[in-house]
């Protein structure tokens, strides 16, 4: 799992950004924490996989919080176009 690619400027982190770079065709790699609640990540997953995007399973938020260079967990984040 090479977290190392969300150390970039292009990064996304949480539901609410990545949902809406999915929506607009802007989103590159999915990554999602498999901790996360389900019902949340469910839909960016499938939405995600519909688009051809791949998607990076991280084993947990606070993990891929850090990754983001947040003081948190991160449900999902991504890299942007």
């Amino acid at each position: 799992m090479p977290l190392n690619e969300l150390a970039v400027p292009m990064r996304v982190a949480g539901e609410r950004q990545v949902k809406r770079m999915l929506e607009t065709g802007r989103l590159e790699k999915l990554f999602i924490a498999e901790d996360a609640d389900p019902e949340k990540a469910g839909p960016l997953e499938a939405e995600a996989r519909r688009q051809g995007i791949p998607v990076e399973k991280v084993s947990d938020m606070v993990k891929l919080g850090r990754a983001c260079a947040i003081s948190r967990g991160a449900l999902v984040a991504g890299i942007r176009r």
